[in-house]
């Protein structure tokens, strides 16, 4: 059996002995956890996600998050889960496409929290799993991740690129070995909508949540 290639050994910026990892999803999350635990850098989970919906997608995803920290014996933060403050966050913008200002507007008021979060408790680094995800555009999320760290002095959000030497092929490797829920939907209620609405004029079924699993499930998108 192939060995698996050694991975890059990682170093938090500024000299950091510490990282606040805002995590989006198990399956995103967990290639970065891995990398981070085999480069032996000390971080903590911080899951705050008010933009999935419904309650039941929200609440399935970071259990599933929840339980890949658990076996990796890292610190998990369950934030807020304030819906009507996102609501207030996008008003107006319901109709922008995937990667549009709704989506800037969403990682702004995401990488706001973690910050605070990462000044209240003396964490100098910041990142996110978003980052990962070819469906989202890295750019963007590094823009927003940077603004929001700018905000107190010494911190910086890390811009590494995690879907370089085979972060995203292994993205997929851990999510079928780890068996993680397989969401079908970026999130949001207008992500839902507007994916149902694809999936309809493609003549496929509308999504069912808390059915498709990793290594179980027909990639659909």
């Amino acid at each position: 059996m192939a060995q698996e290639p050694m991975r890059e050994k990682l170093e938090l910026p500024g000299n950091a002995k510490k990282l606040l990892l805002h995590s989006c999803c198990a399956p995103c999350s967990g290639e970065l956890m891995e990398a981070l635990s085999a480069s032996g850098i000390d971080f903590t989970i911080f899951f705050y996600n008010p933009n999935i919906h419904p309650r039941k997608e929200y609440e399935i995803r970071k259990n599933e998050n929840i339980r890949f920290a658990q076996k990796m014996n890292v610190p998990f933060i369950d934030a807020d889960y304030d819906t009507s403050n996102w609501f207030a966050r996008v008003k107006g913008l319901e109709f922008e496409p995937e990667r549009g200002a709704r989506c800037s507007a969403c990682f702004d008021m995401r990488f706001e929290r973690t910050a605070l979060y990462a000044h209240e408790h003396d964490f100098k680094v910041i990142v996110s799993s978003l980052g990962l995800s070819r469906w989202k555009d890295m750019g963007q999320i590094n823009d927003s991740g940077t603004k929001a760290a700018a905000r107190y002095e010494g911190m910086a959000y890390w811009t590494y690129n995690w879907r370089k030497k085979g972060g995203s092929a292994r993205m997929y490797e851990i999510s079928k070995r780890e068996e993680f829920y397989q969401q079908e939907y970026c999130g949001c209620v207008y992500s839902l909508r507007d994916t149902n609405l694809h999936r309809v004029q493609k003549g496929l079924e509308r999504i069912e949540m808390g059915k498709n699993f990793y290594g179980h499930a027909v990639d659909t998108k």
